[in-house]
């Protein structure tokens, strides 16, 4: 890794109310000292050098003459040359509608975007491939649930228990359902490590619990015992994540004991380990193609198949119908029932070549390369989010949320932090605008 020197000359404060430009300076003369040529052993190039040529967006200058480096990842990730040329295959080459003709141009595409959900099924491990739903995003996703589930499962005095830590899309939802039902909505907080309480979460499970929505691994991270709107605004610092790998598995056999379902939130995990549905006997679980490798525009719900063929439509439309009178419908089976209208098919093929790519590499050689690991004699090696970790914390005046990475604690290859008299703003400012 190249140490960055910022252009302090030429910055200007965001945010007026930041103390000085003198702290800004502080923290720009520890940044440089803490970067470090030294993440990789001479003798080995990294998963990072060898992958990068796949991205042409990578291979600009900003700023004038800046070489362009990209930290957004948690947000979106940016796309691999085949990918692009999946999607320029579809529309050159097969462009049509799926499932509504038999010429050649509507078969090849309905094979296609099929092959696509295979695809996903196979790289989380799900049964079947009739278990995975596409949707627009996780977003729409999480709401397929609670509005088909939810509003057909909850009742008054029933309990969805989530953490205070879940993205948005994973709570208004189920504040929406919770208005229409009379279901309660109940908050794991964080412990002293600022991850969720897990002795807390079996003491509130109970058999009023009917859902659990949790994250497998984090993008939004606040303080322990802060109010809830602190945890909002901390969201918008612009530094996100922070949080430790949850063990779904003991979660979801928690929750199933006392007859919870529960819904996982893996956003953040799919792109970056392997993910094997069965092995966490989850109920549902969301992912978004964007956050890895994929176009947007496309995301996936794997159901249960039993719980997918006993929940009503989301949406009604084409091609979720078997059968259509003026006084009534017939509906098709899972996961067409959920499909409504002509679905995003180019992006479902993107992703679908997104997975190719991933797995390809291997999904267990990215794990390793991201997510730290002990430091041994025979292994001196310091994967990713171990050496975010320390460098971050070697500047002075910084604060990182969440656990501190250890044999027992995997913290994912992310940092949420804040610089004391510094604010996010400008922080975000300064670093988008050094030079490599």
């Amino acid at each position: 890794m190249e140490a960055v020197v910022p252009k302090l000359a030429s910055f200007n404060l965001l945010n007026p109310k930041s103390k000085s430009k003198s702290a800004i300076r502080r923290f720009s003369s520890a940044l440089c000292v803490s970067s470090s040529p030294s993440v990789t052993s001479t003798d080995s190039v990294s998963l990072g050098h060898i992958t990068r040529p796949d991205f042409p967006i990578l291979h600009q200058e900003v700023y004038g003459s800046k070489k362009l480096v990209y930290l957004d990842n948690a947000a979106t990730s940016q796309k691999p040359i085949a990918v692009l040329k999946a999607l320029q295959n579809y529309y050159e080459a097969y462009n049509s509608n799926v499932h509504r003709g038999i010429h050649f141009l509507s078969a090849k595409a309905t094979d296609e975007y099929e092959l696509a959900r295979k695809k996903v099924a196979a790289f989380i491990n799900a049964s079947d491939s009739g278990e995975i739903v596409f949707t627009k995003n996780a977003t729409e996703a999480i709401n397929l649930v609670a509005y088909s589930w939810g509003l057909s499962n909850l009742k008054s005095g029933d309990e969805v228990i989530l953490t205070v830590a879940e993205h948005h899309s994973a709570i208004v939802p189920w504040q929406l359902v919770a208005q229409k039902t009379g279901a309660n909505l109940k908050f794991l907080n964080l412990n002293d490590d600022e991850s969720p309480d897990l002795d807390k979460l079996k003491e509130m499970l109970s058999r009023k619990t009917k859902l659990v929505v949790i994250h497998h691994i984090s993008n939004m991270l606040g303080r322990s015992g802060e109010p809830y709107g602190s945890y909002l605004s901390q969201s918008k610092s612009g530094f996100v994540l922070g949080a430790s790998i949850l063990p779904i598995e003991e979660i979801v056999h928690w929750s199933h004991d006392v007859g919870a379902k529960v819904l996982v939130d893996a956003c953040q995990s799919v792109p970056h380990m392997v993910v094997d549905v069965q092995g966490l006997d989850a109920d549902f679980l969301v992912a978004s193609s964007h956050k890895m490798c994929g176009p947007t525009g496309i995301g996936f719900l794997f159901g249960k198949s039993d719980l997918l063929s006993a929940m009503p439509p989301f949406l009604g439309g084409g091609e979720m119908i078997s059968d259509v009178f003026l006084d009534h419908s017939t509906f098709a089976d899972p996961p067409s029932r959920f499909e409504a209208g002509t679905p995003a098919i180019g992006e479902a093929i993107g992703l679908g070549a997104a997975i190719d790519y991933l797995s390809t590499i291997g999904m267990q050689k990215i794990h390793a390369y991201e997510f730290p690991k002990v430091s041994t004699r025979s292994n001196p090696k310091m994967e990713l989010a171990k050496y975010l970790y320390e460098n971050l914390l070697s500047i002075p005046n910084i604060r990182i949320y969440g656990p501190k990475p250890s044999e027992h604690v995997q913290r994912a290859a992310l940092c949420s932090f804040n610089v004391e008299n510094i604010h996010p703003t400008d922080i975000a400012t300064l670093l988008d605008q050094q030079v490599p």
